[in-house]
């Protein structure tokens, strides 16, 4: 696979493209999106599903742009799929000869292609093997439902926000509206139930950031943004039965103002439909799905088992003394294990403590003196496949004090362990650092004993003098004193 990969996704609303770069064999991260809102599907349902000259032209200029962008990156290889607008269109032949002329090769997708690669992103991306995607776009939705770690079924309906606009919303019909979602939503299997839901789309992503801002949600990050249906379906019916000026004052952006009371009604009585309880919002969509689909050609569309591509990019990117930082891995992990007969962490932690050992020192590439504020941001904004908000912010969390003593007063402690454990975990990170620089760090061994408190034996045949002083000065829990054999 290139090195540097463009995807580009014509959808109903907006083209799309994003490029992304390899860093190793499954490492990448994204080097470069943009979007241009062009609508080629603009005035189509009036018009037999006919591509109207302007809207196509605005999407060629859009394209040639596009094409000038990814030349600057250096883009070796350009995949473009078209979806529904496209697909639709009588006259697509026309749009896709115009689009050769210009340099580039569209492949049109069928509806449950297009399902498969929002499946795909979400299964390889999210923190969650199992749910229910759905991906509402400007002229349909598609569905994928997700068990064991395998995607079992896909569906795709003529259903999309600029379909029940163009259709219903312009012209102030919303009963005629709702009716028409139901009646699409009937033909959707028995089967796609779940009590997860992934939101994949911009109606998604819109309706998410609402809630954010309503909730006062303390991150400002939104890929795998959670929340519980039940505490927001007044406020997706809030959205479709509103008029389009009230749709400010309920936090929707401006450019979002004239498709969402349509995804709004689509998303809510799909919800419904599904048995939803959990909403897991998906910054990743149809073109990460395109992307990885390429790139995961020959191992069976996912990552091997215990893979994080975010982890693997950053360690490509930054980490310049690996094996320190697997050494300093491994002594966590065994410090992990000396615990384990005293139960002081629950062991979901232990992935925590491994990812943060591994990678406490990546802020070395901005500024050696504040590395661990440095490591703390890093960590935090592109731990952003696979881990959820509360697991990015606890591995960041103890990178950032893994040499210094925890606040009392740590912010979104909600979403955080107990203060003791953080302490634990910390503390595990910085000594790990610390014994990493030892001749031989292998030879490490921890026994911890308990007491009135908890001694850790730290043994080794040869520790060194530097070993020595930073043990004196390294800040312990209070439960946990060291001993030096």
């Amino acid at each position: 696979m290139a090195k540097i990969t463009a995807v580009i996704d014509i959808g109903s609303n907006s083209i799309r493209m994003a490029i992304f770069e390899k860093t190793s064999h499954f490492g990448f991260h994204l080097l470069y999106e943009t979007k241009s809102k062009v609508r080629i599907s603009e005035s189509t349902y009036e018009h037999h599903g006919f591509l109207q000259e302007i809207p196509m032209q605005r999407a060629i200029d859009a394209l040639q742009d596009f094409l000038w962008i990814a030349k600057l990156h250096k883009v070796r290889k350009i995949l473009c799929v078209a979806t529904s607008a496209v697909r639709d269109a009588p006259n697509r032949s026309l749009f896709l000869q115009q689009a050769r002329q210009i340099g580039l090769n569209i492949k049109v997708i069928n509806g449950e292609k297009e399902a498969y690669f929002g499946a795909i992103a979400a299964l390889n991306l999210l923190p969650y093997k199992e749910g229910i995607t759905i991906d509402i776009g400007g002229g349909s939705t598609e569905c994928a439902l997700i068990q064991n770690r395998k995607i079992i079924d896909k569906i795709s309906l003529n259903l999309g926000t600029i379909r029940l606009k163009e259709l219903f919303f312009d012209k102030g019909d919303y009963k005629a509206a709702y009716a028409f979602v139901l009646e699409s939503l009937k033909t959707i299997p028995d089967h796609f139930r779940n009590a997860r839901v992934f939101g994949i789309g911009g109606t998604a992503r819109a309706l998410s950031k609402a809630i954010q801002k309503q909730t006062s949600y303390p991150l400002d990050t939104l890929h795998a943004f959670e929340y519980h249906f039940k505490d927001h379906s007044h406020f997706f019916k809030a959205i479709y039965t509103s008029t389009p000026k009230d749709l400010l004052q309920l936090n929707i952006k401006e450019d979002r103002l004239d498709s969402i009371q349509g995804g709004a009604l689509i998303f809510h009585l799909a919800l419904e439909l599904f048995e939803a309880k959990t909403i897991v919002t998906s910054g990743v969509g149809v073109r990460e799905g395109v992307f990885l689909h390429d790139l995961l050609r020959h191992h069976n569309q996912h990552f091997p088992d215990n893979f994080n591509p975010s982890v693997r990019n950053l360690k490509d990117r930054f980490i310049k003394n690996t094996q320190q930082s697997k050494t300093t891995k491994k002594l966590a992990l065994k410090l992990f294990s000396a615990q384990e007969s005293h139960n002081l962490l629950n062991p979901i932690l232990k992935n925590h403590l491994s990812i943060a050992a591994e990678l406490c020192n990546i802020g070395i590439s901005l500024n050696f003196y504040e590395k661990a504020h440095h490591s703390n941001y890093i960590l935090f904004n592109a731990l952003s496949y696979t881990l959820s908000h509360p697991d990015r912010l606890i591995i960041a969390t103890l990178v950032r004090y893994h040499n210094k003593k925890i606040p009392e007063d740590l912010p979104c402690k909600n979403l955080l362990p107990p203060l003791e454990t953080l302490q634990i975990l910390s503390f595990f990170v910085g000594l790990s650092e610390i014994l990493s620089y030892n001749q031989q760090p292998e030879l490490f061994s921890f026994n911890l004993l308990r007491g009135e408190n908890y001694t850790l034996q730290i043994s080794h045949p040869s520790p060194s003098y530097l070993v020595k002083e930073k043990l004196k000065k390294l800040i312990t829990p209070k439960i946990i004193r060291i001993k030096l054999c």
